[in-house]
């Protein structure tokens, strides 16, 4: 089967202008309204390459667990693959719609009630280089049963099995991998049963990441912690209290 890859990353927040700021300084990308009317969504960029979107919900849709960052995987059909994740236990939590320009997505959650997007976009996708500045990183789930998660996401996505990593007390840090090689990991939830995705944004320097996100408001909630391969990751939350992650090298 053909193995899927994530394609798009949105933020939705109760602030759209302070997460602007906010993640344009820490992160380093450079802000361009989308051009929708009403300055409702805005591109977040890497050079002129938009990465992520910023959005603030629309009004009577602002129930607060809808704020926080939200993943999009690339599928060719979305109705289809969105009927496959529910008949395997998960709930469809807004679409199928489709924008015109851009193509069509729906959101869902899995068995264990994570969200994730998922996106048929009308035009070419192609990820940018693994960890560059401003980059997505790496893709995490926490999660009350990683190993029935990953067998639910391999079968929908096809994607593979890399490196596992104990934890102690928490069972194993599973690797998993699309066609570029691995792309994230998933372990149980130290913290409770609630199961969500995070993403890591690449930074350059993470110590000075570190001192932008205190200066911005923001608050390192865990690390710096150095990973396989050199590199160091901290988790934090923003200014709205909502959830993020880092990582890069230290200089």
């Amino acid at each position: 089967m053909q193995v899927r890859d994530f394609v798009w990353y949105e933020l939705t927040t109760p602030d759209k202008a302070a997460a602007e700021a906010f993640y344009g300084d820490v992160v380093g990308w450079t802000m361009a309204d989308s051009g929708m009317p009403g300055g409702v969504y805005t591109l977040a960029k890497v050079g002129e390459r938009p990465v992520v979107g910023v959005m603030q919900p629309a009004p009577g849709c602002d129930d607060a667990d809808r704020f926080g960052w939200l993943g999009h995987v690339g599928v060719d059909d979305v109705d289809e693959t969105a009927a496959r994740m529910t008949a395997s236990g998960g709930r469809l939590l807004f679409g199928p719609m489709s924008v015109e320009g851009v193509g069509r997505f729906a959101v869902v959650a899995d068995p264990q009630g994570a969200p994730l997007g998922l996106f048929a976009p009308t035009y070419e996708t192609t990820p940018l280089p693994t960890m560059s500045p401003g980059s997505i990183g790496w893709h995490e789930l926490l999660t009350a049963d990683p190993v029935a998660a990953f067998a639910g996401y391999a079968a929908l996505f096809g994607w593979r099995k890399d490196q596992t990593y104990p934890m102690p007390g928490l069972g194993d840090y599973q690797l998993f991998a699309s066609d570029r090689g691995a792309i994230g990991g998933m372990m149980k939830n130290p913290h409770g049963d609630r199961a969500f995705w995070g993403y890591y944004f690449a930074v350059d320097d993470i110590d000075a990441a570190i001192e932008r996100t205190k200066a911005g408001g923001g608050a390192i909630v865990n690390g710096p912690m150095e990973v396989p391969g050199g590199a160091f990751i901290v988790q934090a939350n923003d200014p709205q209290g909502l959830y993020f992650a880092l990582v890069g090298p230290r200089r």
